[in-house]
C-alpha cells in the first residue's frame, strides 16, 4: 500500500452515517434467552440466558494478555489459573479464590476485554466480513462467569465507539494499515504538540510494519483504544495516512484549508473522552458490587 506524507484534510462525519453492522442472530438469541457461543469470521460472543458473558477476537488482547503485559499477574500465575480452573469453566473464579486478583479487578478487566473484542466481532476491520451467525448451543468459555452484559448495552457501546472513531478522523483505511510515523514526529513532540501517554506509546511501538492491532498486542492494551490513538495521530499529522481509498473506505480529502488544524484541535480536545467514559464504567461497576 502506498502512503502519502503529511496531513490530509478530513471530511466532516455525517450525522446520517450508517450504523455499524448488527448481527441479527445476536438480537434473536437475546430474545430467546439462549446460552451458547455465536461465532463469526473474527471472533465469538458467548451468551448465558441471552446476555453476553464473554467475547473473544484475535484482533483484541484477551484478559490474560492484559493482566500479564501490564505486570498485574505473572505469565505463570495466569497459566496456573487456566490449567487448574479452565477445565471447570472457572479460571476467573480461581484467580479470585486464591487471592491473585480482587473481584473488582477481575470484573473491570473482563468488562474492558469484552467490549473491546465485541467491537471487532460486530465491526470487522475488513468490510467484506459478515457479522457472526453460527451458534453453538450450550457452549461455555473456560474463563467462567464474571458479569453478564445485556445485548442492548453491547450494541450501544459498539455504536458509541464507531462514532468516536469517526469524530477523531474519518479514515477507516488507517485502522488496518501499518503505522508509519512521519520523519519529523519526534521534533514536533518537543514543540508543544506532544501527544498524550497512549499516543506516545503507540508512536514508540510503531516500526512502519505493525498495524494498530499488532501494536495493541505488543502493548497489551485495548485494541480499540489503539485504533482511536492512531486516528488522532493521523489527525495531528504525526503518522502517514494511506493514499486513496483502502479496503475499508476512502480517507479524508476536503480542500478546506482550515480543516487540518481544526481536526487536530478536535482530536486534542476529545483526548479524554474514552478515559472519562472508562471512569464512569468503573464507578458503575463498583457501585454494583
Amino acid at each position: 500500500m502506498t502512503a502519502a506524507t503529511g496531513t490530509a484534510t478530513p471530511h466532516r462525519a455525517s450525522p446520517e452515517s450508517p450504523a455499524p453492522p448488527t448481527a441479527a442472530a445476536l438480537v434473536r438469541l437475546a430474545d430467546e434467552r439462549a446460552t451458547g457461543a455465536l461465532h463469526g469470521p473474527v471472533g465469538a460472543l458467548y451468551l448465558a440466558d441471552g446476555a453476553v458473558v464473554h467475547a473473544e477476537s484475535p484482533a483484541a488482547p484477551d484478559v490474560g494478555r492484559r493482566l500479564t503485559a501490564g505486570g498485574r499477574l505473572s505469565p505463570e500465575t495466569w497459566e496456573e489459573a487456566v490449567s487448574r480452573g479452565g477445565p471447570g469453566y472457572r479460571a476467573g473464579g480461581f484467580l479470585v479464590e486464591h487471592g491473585r486478583l480482587s473481584r473488582g479487578e477481575l470484573e473491570l478487566c473482563h468488562l474492558s476485554a469484552l467490549f473491546d473484542a465485541a467491537y471487532f466481532v460486530l465491526c470487522p476491520l475488513e468490510t467484506d466480513r459478515r457479522p457472526p451467525e453460527r451458534f453453538l448451543r450450550e457452549a461455555r468459555h473456560w474463563l467462567g462467569p464474571v458479569r453478564p452484559v445485556p445485548v442492548a448495552a453491547v450494541q450501544r457501546e459498539v455504536c458509541r465507539r464507531r462514532e468516536l472513531l469517526e469524530r477523531a478522523w474519518p479514515c477507516p483505511a488507517v485502522d488496518a494499515a501499518p503505522v508509519v510515523p512521519v520523519p519529523d514526529a519526534a521534533r514536533r513532540w518537543g514543540s508543544g504538540a506532544a501527544p498524550a501517554c497512549g499516543r506516545r506509546a503507540v508512536l514508540e511501538a510503531a516500526d512502519g510494519r505493525r498495524t494498530p492491532v499488532q501494536i495493541a498486542r505488543v502493548l497489551g492494551r485495548s485494541a480499540f483504544a489503539t485504533l482511536l490513538d492512531v486516528r488522532r495521530l493521523a489527525a495531528q499529522g504525526l503518522i502517514r495516512t494511506p493514499a486513496g481509498p483502502g479496503a475499508s473506505g476512502a480517507c479524508p480529502g476536503d480542500t478546506d484549508p482550515a480543516a487540518p488544524a481544526e481536526a487536530a484541535t478536535e482530536a486534542r480536545q476529545g483526548a479524554g473522552a474514552p478515559e472519562v467514559s472508562l471512569l464512569y464504567r468503573i464507578r458503575d461497576a463498583l457501585e454494583a458490587l
